[in-house]
């Protein structure tokens, strides 16, 4: 799947290119599903560029699927194993080469579609809540939380103990979000700018931001004494004024954080963290993946256009071939 970059969902097609081969290290997988993220359609839109080594024109950060082939002397997976795991870019394609310690088992009883959600959105939730320092009894406030990263980040906090807000600027998300995921405080954003209501006020041990730019003076209004503000995304603006006397007074932490220009080595290990501490409660059925909508892979500008709108509450997959269970 090729996206030139600098134009609308339009610009992605469909494309041959050579099949990679595995340099020592790493796997071959034949892809079934791809995640569709926030960051994919940026690439697209020439606003996000690709880390060095991964492919400028194909987007794609997630992927899940069976192994193909190995590297020499690779023991840590086999030929038809299944897997998901993060990409620096390139996913969107039937065959990719992915590090092995970049590589997480997919649980017996799920499909490619369910892995294909999980990797992005509950690996940078976890770093995210990681960084915050989270501890059971915190409360935590969401913002975007019918997002893919913004469901993952609710089940998360909850699983750890928290008390969770989020909020959306759709009703209908917050009613899904609470009805579905358990959130016990749904917060309805209007006209775009966050402003807590005066409960919300100084009541946030933990700020996750999934947009970024206008909302952080509200997150700041939000924070409790000693809060940690994680910013994640950036959605809404890359700036925004800071009242540093707010920031002093109250000793907030604020936190930036991505994963994807991160280096091999600390992806690898997040990868290992996660396995430990996550996995078994997605295996056991704690956390699970929310896929909204699956789409054939040919059909990528749909999934595209229906992000852009703020259509999805939770994943959007892309299918690659006829699919496969």
């Amino acid at each position: 799947m090729s996206a030139p970059g600098g134009g609308g969902p339009d610009t992605l097609r469909l494309a041959t290119r050579p099949q990679p081969t595995p340099d020592p290290g790493e796997v071959l997988v034949r892809v079934w599903a791809s995640g569709v993220n926030r960051a994919d359609l940026l690439q697209r839109m020439g606003r996000y560029p690709a880390p060095e080594g991964a492919p400028s024109d194909v987007p794609g950060l997630e992927i899940a699927g069976e192994v193909a082939d190995v590297a020499p002397g690779m023991r840590a997976w086999s030929v038809g194993d299944r897997v998901m795991g993060l990409v620096g870019g390139g996913g969107y394609a039937e065959y990719v080469a992915v590090p092995a310690d970049h590589l997480l088992r997919i649980p017996e009883d799920w499909s490619f579609e369910q892995a294909a959600a999980v990797p992005e959105a509950f690996m940078t939730g976890f770093d995210a809540l990681a960084q915050a320092r989270l501890a059971a009894g915190d409360r935590v406030l969401i913002h975007a939380v019918g997002s893919g990263v913004g469901a993952a980040l609710l089940q998360l906090a909850r699983d750890a103990g928290a008390t969770v807000a989020g909020t959306s600027r759709t009703e209908a998300k917050l009613r899904r979000a609470a009805a579905e995921l358990g959130l016990e405080h749904p917060v309805l954003v209007r006209d775009g700018v966050f402003e807590p209501l005066p409960w919300l006020r100084h009541w946030a041990d933990v700020v996750c931001d999934l947009v970024g730019g206008p909302y952080l003076p509200g997150n700041l209004a939000a924070a409790a004494l000693r809060g940690r503000i994680v910013v994640i995304g950036l959605t809404g603006g890359r700036s925004a004024a800071i009242d540093l006397g707010t920031l002093l007074a109250k000793r907030v932490t604020l936190v930036g954080t991505v994963l994807r220009s991160r280096t091999r080595e600390e992806k690898a290990e997040l990868t290992r963290a996660f396995a430990k501490r996550v996995l078994p409660a997605l295996e056991a059925g704690r956390l699970r993946p929310i896929v909204d909508k699956v789409v054939p892979a040919a059909d990528a500008a749909a999934a595209h256009r229906y992000m852009e709108a703020n259509s999805n509450f939770g994943a959007v997959v892309l299918v690659w071939g006829a699919g496969r269970e």
